[in-house]
């Protein structure tokens, strides 16, 4: 309660003082207002860094990456994500073995109620998003690096999405690129030893999809083709679409239907599983005219 002396209460000329006064309040009274209230701004503030504490806790010791539902822990209570879980037999904190999935239902429920920063912040992201929410948006945040996805080139580019199709046009000028949901893809020199990649741009539903062809010789003497495409966008928008690659000759037919992979995933984990379309030389040379090979390729919507 601000306390006011005698000389701080003034009265209008010519009136009753008790019925028109004013508070004219001095430095002295000022300077006596209570300070025990915080401001708007450092409410604001003690509030994000009591969040910014908590938060902390869920950062996985592996990845560094915060640790969403499911939550799960060691026997001594240490966290871990899910994803870094699959890969350890020891806790990386207290160097205990872990033998089962143990979640911690009571940080996952503390989860649910706080917002966490786009694992893309230093990149310049702002968002702030909860535990539902954040997979999402990181999957298409517009602040996430893609390296360049043309193989057998070495190349260290990398940048935003909507950069991507720039630097292939720009820094690979050899690739090829064709409009249309169905193409015909022709490989050139299918005999030339060692390992070799085919590239081409295939663009339609306002995408841009990427054909690429590897031969490699895994034995001695023995050479296979694998055949598969990604689309030069997220993995979100790459389950929206379906290609199909097909060998067409000699009244054979060789097909292949499938998901195409996003650049983020890459075509190399598809071509170790033999999840594309393989081949060795010997069928190569059952569709091939001469030492070219035609491959037709499809895309349509899921």
């Amino acid at each position: 309660m601000i306390r006011m002396n005698d000389n701080q209460i003034n009265t209008f000329p010519g009136s009753d003082s008790k019925n028109f006064s004013h508070i004219v309040p001095s430095s002295s009274v000022i300077s006596s207002a209570p300070t025990c209230l915080a401001s708007p701004n450092t409410q604001d503030l003690m509030k994000s860094q009591q969040t910014n504490e908590l938060t902390s806790l869920f950062e996985c010791p592996v990845c560094f990456d915060y640790v969403l539902p499911p939550i799960l822990q060691c026997q001594n209570g240490h966290l871990l994500c899910s994803s870094c879980r699959k890969q350890l037999t020891n806790c990386p904190t207290c160097r205990i073995p872990i033998s089962s999935n143990i979640r911690n239902l009571q940080m996952e429920k503390l989860a649910m109620n706080l917002l966490f920063p786009c694992k893309y912040s230093s990149a310049g992201c702002v968002l702030n998003l909860t535990c539902t929410d954040k997979p999402d948006h990181e999957d298409s945040c517009e602040f996430k690096s893609y390296s360049c996805p043309c193989p057998g080139s070495n190349c260290k580019w990398s940048g935003p999405l909507n950069k991507v199709m720039h630097h292939l046009m720009h820094q690979h000028k050899s690739i090829t690129t064709l409009q249309g949901e169905d193409i015909v893809f022709l490989a050139t020199d299918i005999n030339l030893s060692g390992a070799v990649d085919w590239v081409m741009i295939q663009s339609c539903f306002n995408h841009h999809f990427m054909l690429v062809l590897e031969k490699q010789e895994r034995y001695q003497n023995y050479q296979q083709f694998f055949a598969v495409v990604q689309l030069i966008g997220t993995p979100k928008q790459a389950e929206k679409f379906i290609y199909k690659l097909e060998l067409n000759g000699q009244k054979r037919r060789l097909t292949w239907e499938a998901t195409p992979r996003s650049i983020d995933e890459g075509v190399q984990s598809a071509i170790n599983m033999s999840d594309c379309l393989v081949f060795d030389s010997n069928v190569a040379q059952l569709f091939a005219d001469g030492a070219n090979l035609g491959i037709n390729v499809t895309i349509t919507p899921a």
